[in-house]
């Protein structure tokens, strides 16, 4: 993970790095609800985004199965970032719907995985296989790609060229045709459901 600290104003750093409890973070960009998220999680007025984004992280870890897109949704303003747990070893980022802030993602020459602010960092590390973090996704380890907005719809990549016809990366689009399977459902409405079809066969 590279961080660019280029253009960012000393009176208002919009780029943050947090560590707690074995959880890496970094942060770009703001929150406009950030005093409502703390307030959410018990955290104290002093608690930056970063912070803000970890504790969200860890409810979504230790509280499972809550969704992943539900934790984004309520995360409002312009934003990108990327969590490692290494506790787990994996690997949580996102971007906002709109794609306001850079954050760029993609494949070193070792098959690292590299993801970063700063186009040209990513360029020098991957060479042609980068591409934009497609805005309004979350990527996690185990799961792959998916949007916060439609969560059961399939993400498609698709190749994008330049301008002599080779292939250079790819785009990210969701697929309203295209839906996931979803958790079955459990719980007493369930085993209702369940016991009427069969004494009506």
């Amino acid at each position: 993970m590279a961080l660019s600290h280029e253009e960012e104003t000393p009176s208002h750093p919009c780029r943050s790095i947090v560590v707690m409890d074995d959880v890496f973070c970094i942060f770009i960009g703001t929150l406009v609800n950030v005093a409502d998220l703390r307030h959410y999680y018990g955290l104290p007025r002093q608690a930056t985004e970063a912070t803000v984004v970890v504790e969200a992280y860890k409810v979504l870890r230790d509280r499972a199965p809550y969704p992943p897109d539900q934790v984004v949704k309520d995360l409002q303003g312009k934003f990108a970032f990327v969590i490692f747990d290494s506790r787990t070893s994996s690997l949580f980022a996102a971007r906002d719907r709109d794609g306001s802030v850079e954050f760029q993602w993609g494949i070193a020459s070792d098959g690292s995985l590299v993801c970063s602010n700063d186009p040209n960092i990513i360029k020098e590390a991957c060479g042609k296989s980068f591409a934009p973090f497609p805005p309004g996704c979350i990527f996690m380890s185990g799961s792959g790609l998916t949007s916060f907005d439609h969560p059961l719809h399939k993400i498609r990549a698709m190749a994008r060229e330049d301008d002599d016809g080779n292939i250079c990366g790819v785009i990210f689009h969701v697929d309203l045709f295209t839906r996931l399977h979803s958790i079955p459902r459990t719980g007493s409405a369930s085993n209702w459901a369940d016991s009427v079809t069969v004494e009506g066969d």
